[in-house]
């Protein structure tokens, strides 16, 4: 089983991210969603733009998370190739931590108190995933053949050009192949 801490992880923020988004579909306000996230904010007065212009765009935007977090577990399994799943967790975790902070920053413009540390909270968690996905990408034993193959490569393609090097300088009918003594 390789990735099996990186399969764990995307498979669990596309879990968060998609129960918030039901959340947000199926709530009748903001403190349905603030509650879930986990501020224990539970008065009436105080949120205000309540409703669809709110709830719509932040369902929307945890279910493009959630589909994102969704897309980099399916090249984790699926994908030969490391850097294109690592460039989907890339984008995930940023797309991520931009609905966090949004969820923040439109929080303390409402004046809704308790957000910051759970907003904290889920952005440091999502930090330390990231970290996580990485090191063990970096660790993989094929990370590391693929940086064997990358000399190797390297060393076929200088071979190439030598042999080409050589064999103009056979046409031409010169017998030095350019260098000067």
């Amino acid at each position: 089983m390789r990735h099996l801490l990186t399969s764990f992880l995307a498979l669990h923020w596309a879990v968060v991210f998609a129960l918030l988004a039901f959340v947000c579909i199926g709530s009748a306000g903001m403190q349905d969603i603030l509650a879930s996230i986990g501020t224990g904010h539970h008065g009436t007065g105080t949120v205000r733009f309540d409703g669809a212009m709110v709830t719509a765009p932040l369902a929307s935007a945890f279910l493009i998370v959630a589909a994102l977090f969704c897309w980099a577990l399916i090249e984790t399994f699926l994908g030969e190739r490391t850097d294109s799943a690592e460039g989907v967790f890339k984008i995930a975790f940023i797309a991520a931590g931009g609905v966090y902070l949004s969820v923040l920053v439109y929080g303390t413009t409402q004046g809704i108190g308790g957000l910051f540390l759970p907003s904290a909270a889920q952005l440091a968690a999502l930090a330390v995933s990231y970290l996580v996905i990485v090191g063990e990408r970096l660790m993989s034993p094929h990370a590391k053949g693929s940086t064997a193959l990358a000399s190797r490569g390297a060393a076929r393609v200088m071979a190439k050009g030598a042999a080409h090097a050589s064999l103009l300088s056979r046409i031409s009918g010169r017998t030095d192949s350019g260098a000067q003594s």
